[in-house]
């Protein structure tokens, strides 16, 4: 958490003000000492006075307060601009140096057909003639709307649908190319055929629902496997090929359902979803009977390989997908999934504001440690309701991203240290997207100086002549020559929807594990979720209205008489009296979300500072 000096919270006419005061009570002071022949430090009394001051700050200036909306909007949009710079500066640079390649390299001002390489750690089965597929410029469709250019917008809409094909002998990971690509040109064609952005009449004939529709079903016979679980790997152009290896991460064959669900949406064809849906209940029906889910298995035979899991790297998306699909498809089956999903990470991953990994066979701890990717949890529980865990959580994170200047790819938590080889940020945004979320939900202007710390350090770090670099190593801030095509696709656009939401007012947005927007659509719903019916909506009631709150929101415990609402978090104690002998029999606190905990007269309480 920034350690804020009392100082930097005083604007400099009240500051001022302060000054002269403190130096005319100095005066009086020191004249009255003089007679008695003492004499107080000066330092001590201006020290004094302006505690006394910043206590009772009104004294000078009663209408501050009233000042502070004008101010904030100005340096918002002082913000908001530099943003802007920051994604044409990287955007131009690949436009220039890379495309239609798939990502640029800043350093040397060339370019990386990256699609291939994406999650293949050991950069087995390159292709020999892929060259691109404008991995970037898809990846910044959305942007580029959201920012008010849709003229490069349509340019780029123009150029894809002339140029691009999929029919590549390209080996690609299933889960990046469908969060990258598929999500990318869904994404792209739904904000294109939305009036309200303003295209030009007819320009648009659905060209890259086209390209997106030959891609899904390019991803089709990965799915071909004795569990429904899909491959990991599909060649776009000859399918599955031989011998390719049978294991998957649960983020990779659990997290596709939003895209591949949107596309059978907008093309009548359900296969898309069906495939996705049916994964997914298969991995569901691999959790353990704690609730938890592993992280690799075997899509073949349906084993779990690593028993160990947590909310970061291969499971994160799994998570998120499942609440997210719950808004955009109102299915009661994904609520239920992730209900209970949500309630197994509360329990056995959460100390504290930080999360863990755990064996899901037994929920003991395994490896304490912090990973970048964990910073998208906060504005996952933002969505839920959990507002006060979300806090928590993210100024840990923002405190380490103060600590490092940015936010190294692991950090162990049980030795306060960095890792001895991920020490590197390959420009990731899961941090500014969970800032953007909770300034949304509280409004609050801490989050858009946390925010603007963002924008900073990634201007003095990583900002290049070519474009943006990602740093190798965060104790030293040597660069590496990527700049990866999610900086277009979320950094940037996170961090421009924090100091400019305008792109979202008067519309409902979901924004896929990749940053793209997907409208939820009355249509798209086979019914009404029963959460959000009205028989389930409570009141909270204040001095001057009664404001309608869900119980998601208000986060309150299931009622003891006929009403029934529900809390993302909350746990019952074993015994209905509260009574316990151990920890493990109490559960967790509906508005805090903290685990309870057993006192030594035997009764369950929130009597852990923890």
């Amino acid at each position: 958490m920034a350690n804020l000096s009392l100082l930097d919270k005083i604007p400099n006419n009240h500051l001022n003000k302060i000054k002269k005061f403190s130096y005319s009570l100095i005066e009086s002071f020191q004249i009255e000492h003089t007679k008695q022949k003492t004499m107080l430090p000066r330092e001590f009394i201006v020290a004094w006075m302006l505690v006394f001051l910043v206590i009772f700050p009104n004294i000078f200036n009663p209408c501050t307060c009233q000042l502070e909306p004008r101010w904030a909007a100005k340096k918002r949009h002082v913000m908001r601009e530099k943003v802007r710079k920051m994604f044409y500066h990287a955007y131009d640079n690949y436009m220039t140096h890379a495309f239609p390649h798939d990502e640029l390299k800043p350093l040397t001002k060339s370019f990386t057909d990256s699609l291939s390489e994406l999650g293949n750690l050991r950069l087995e089965h390159l292709p020999q003639d892929y060259n691109g597929s404008a991995l970037t410029l898809i990846e910044s469709l959305s942007s580029l709307l959201i920012m008010g250019n849709s003229t490069e917008f349509e340019r780029a809409v123009l150029w894809l649908s002339q140029n691009i094909t999929f029919n590549v002998d390209a080996r690609v990971n299933l889960f990046e190319c469908n969060i990258r690509v598929l999500g990318g040109l869904v994404s792209a064609h739904m904000l294109a055929t939305d009036s309200t952005n303003r295209l030009v009449h007819g320009a648009y004939k659905n060209q890259l629902l086209i390209l997106a529709e030959d891609l899904g079903k390019r991803f089709l016979p990965a799915f071909n496997t004795p569990t429904g679980l899909p491959y990991a790997w599909i060649n776009l152009k000859y399918g599955v090929m031989v011998d390719e290896t049978t294991e998957t991460s649960t983020s990779g064959c659990g997290s596709l359902i939003l895209e591949m669900g949107a596309l059978s949406q907008l093309t009548g064809d359900p296969t898309y979803e069906y495939v996705a849906i049916r994964a997914l209940r298969k991995l569901w029906s691999m959790r353990s009977s704690l609730n938890l889910l592993g992280t690799t298995l075997d899509v073949v035979t349906g084993d779990w390989i690593e028993y160990s899991a947590g909310i970061g790297a291969g499971v994160d998306s799994f998570y998120e997908y499942l609440f997210k699909a719950h808004i955009l498809f109102g299915k009661e089956e994904f609520w239920r999934m992730f209900h209970s999903a949500y309630l197994a990470v509360q329990k056995y991953f959460r100390h504290g504001p930080w999360y863990h990994e755990a064996d899901m066979r037994t929920g003991r701890a395994t490896y304490w440690q912090l990973t970048s990717l964990q910073a998208f949890w906060p504005g996952l529980q933002v969505l839920v309701g959990d507002i006060a865990a979300a806090n928590s959580s993210h100024r840990e994170f923002f405190h380490v991203w103060e600590k490092f200047g940015v936010l190294p790819e692991r950090y162990l938590l049980d030795h306060q240290m960095l890792h001895p080889t991920e020490k590197y940020y390959p420009l990731r945004p899961e941090l500014a997207e969970s800032t953007f979320y909770l300034y949304q939900a509280t409004k609050d202007s801490w989050y858009l100086k946390v925010g603007e710390s963002i924008v900073n350090s990634l201007n003095l770090y990583t900002k290049v002549e070519g474009g943006f670099a990602s740093v190798r190593d965060v104790t030293t801030m040597q660069l590496e020559d990527h700049q990866h095509s999610f900086f277009l696709a979320e950094t940037c656009k996170y961090l421009y929807l924090l100091f400019d939401d305008s792109f979202l007012v008067d519309r409902n947005y979901i924004f896929t594990t990749e940053g793209h927007p997907l409208p939820v659509l009355r249509d798209w719903h086979d019914r009404l979720p029963e959460s959000y019916i009205s028989t389930n909506w409570s009141f909270a009631q204040s001095e001057k209205q009664g404001r309608r709150s869900s119980a998601m929101s208000l986060q309150v415990c299931p009622a003891n008489d006929n009403q029934q609402v529900e809390s993302a978090c909350h746990i019952t104690d074993a015994r209905a009296d509260h009574r316990c002998f151990t920890d493990e029999e109490c559960g967790v606190d509906s508005t805090t979300c903290r685990r309870r905990s057993c006192s030594m007269a035997g009764y369950c309480g929130l009597w852990l500072l923890v």
